[in-house]
């Protein structure tokens, strides 16, 4: 096993699709800036934050974006507005990477994998309902998407293990964590910023978000469990077969007897990092309570992996060289994700400076007008699920739709409530079916997937979302979903 690349890597293949296909966006974003109108809306500070001034909107002039600015725009986002974020979540993915294969190497992984195959080897659909579970909970009320990532590698390892495909753990990780993201309950990123812009009471509504959340979370299962047992019934089934043989064979012959024994050094180090896993779980539930920890989760959790990691390795008897060799080939095998993360970046960079961002918005808004109370959520829900192809941030998005959308719905007899439940909807949902989500590119360049298999794969789930999340909205309508 030494001579393995330890942890995860970004597969080539996987690489250079995301890469295109972001590109073509940028191209797109570029051309919008040559098509459409320049225009602004006024801004005002409010509780922090800068927000849209309704009815504000004005064409600009004299505003002119070169076409050349498309593809050096991945470089200027390190110096624009966003430029801590970005380079906070490039940081991040770094550190994870580098610990996991640390863990790898060093055995604790296997170790720990064994243990968990042998105690629900025989209930292992259980444990699958169990985790994704867990992992919504992580998004419908904590609002966790990015730092989850750190779980998604042993996830996919655990699938392996249990004799199912790298899809099933990012389904049961990943996958799960965006449904409870979606489905929210109390995420304080899109169900707190929305209602405290829109005036309404924290966390209000939520009678009708918990059974939302109920049958995402069934449908979720339905999907994940139907999928394992068809391709337990026919490995070759598996879209990935072929791309993920190699990992099969690495967790195929755990020695469960030996390495689940608990003692030694192994054993030692599952702990060590066991405790850190508890830190970790304290910054992140933490961080829905105290706004520095929230303001600084992602880089703590990051650190905290990375230190555990590397204690960990140390503890289990591993040499420096053999540690600072797998912490060299996991930072080197995530390193192809920083310019797609750049890229995806880009295009939001693009729209904003060439100052189309809100001529965008300006037009969607006007369509509400004179729409009937039902024809405005969903304009709403669409209108959302469009911008997250340019801003990922839930809260920014909220920033920009909010002061716009909740006087113009209420025009038209749409509650506030319900508007914030449209807006959740497209937010959410979205994350991870467009290709300009880092998260989304780091995790399938984990589980070396491309993005066209993943959306074809997902795309059975994507098109029974739709339709039960249209259903809920008309619901609401008809109660007057509120409490205004």
């Amino acid at each position: 096993m030494m001579d393995e690349k330890a942890g995860a890597q970004i597969s080539k293949k996987a690489f250079i699709q995301s890469a295109l296909i972001i590109l073509l966006l940028m191209i797109v974003a570029g051309v919008l800036t040559l098509v459409l109108p320049t225009g602004s809306y006024e801004r005002t500070m409010v509780d922090g934050r800068s927000v849209i001034v309704p009815d504000s909107y004005q064409v600009t002039t004299g505003v002119h974006y070169p076409v050349w600015r498309w593809f050096t725009a991945p470089i200027e986002v390190l110096w624009g507005t966003d430029a801590l974020t970005i380079i906070t979540i490039i940081v991040f993915i770094l550190l994870v990477s580098g610990a996991f294969a640390v863990l790898d190497k060093s055995g604790i992984l296997k170790s720990l994998l064994a243990r968990i195959v042998k105690t629900f080897g025989k209930q292992k659909y259980l444990l699958l309902v169990v985790i994704c579970f867990f992992f919504m909970v992580l998004g419908a009320f904590l609002g966790l998407f990015e730092e989850i990532v750190p779980l998604v590698p042993l996830m996919i390892a655990l699938s392996y293990s249990l004799g199912w495909d790298a899809l099933v753990g990012l389904g049961m990780s990943i996958l799960a964590t965006n449904m409870g993201f979606s489905a929210a309950i109390t995420n304080p990123f899109t169900i707190g910023v929305a209602q405290k812009l829109a005036g309404l009471p924290a966390f209000s509504g939520w009678q009708l978000r918990i059974p939302i959340f109920i049958v995402i979370y069934l449908l979720l299962i339905w999907f994940l469990v139907s999928y394992a047992k068809k391709i337990e019934r026919k490995p070759e089934a598996s879209p990935i077969f072929k791309e993920d043989q190699n990992e099969r064979k690495r967790f195929a012959a755990l020695d469960l007897e030996g390495m689940a024994a608990g003692g030694g050094n192994l054993g030692r180090a599952g702990l060590c990092f066991g405790i850190f896993i508890v830190l970790i779980a304290v910054v992140l539930i933490g961080g829905s309570q105290v706004q520095f920890l929230s303001d600084y989760a992602l880089p703590l959790v990051g650190l905290l992996f990375f230190i555990g990691g590397i204690l960990s390795g140390f503890v289990s008897g591993a040499k420096g060289s053999l540690i600072g060799k797998a912490l060299l080939e996991g930072i080197v095998g995530m390193a192809p994700g920083i310019p797609l993360i750049l890229m995806a970046a880009s295009i939001k960079h693009i729209v904003y400076t060439g100052q189309v961002m809100d001529t965008i918005l300006h037009g969607a808004a006007g369509t509400l007008q004179n729409a009937s109370p039902l024809s405005a959520v969903l304009i709403i829900y669409v209108m959302a699920l469009v911008i997250e192809l340019f801003i990922g941030s839930a809260g920014a998005k909220a920033v920009l739709m909010m002061p716009i959308l909740v006087p113009l719905a209420e025009l038209v007899g749409v509650t506030r409530q319900m508007t914030v439940l449209a807006y959740c909807f497209g937010d959410g949902f979205s994350n991870l079916a467009y290709p300009t989500n880092p998260v989304l590119l780091i995790t399938l360049g984990l589980a070396a997937v491309s993005y066209g298999k993943w959306i074809k794969w997902t795309a059975k789930l994507w098109l029974a979302v739709i339709p039960i999340t249209i259903l809920f909205l008309w619901l609401a309508t008809l109660i007057g979903y509120g409490p205004f």
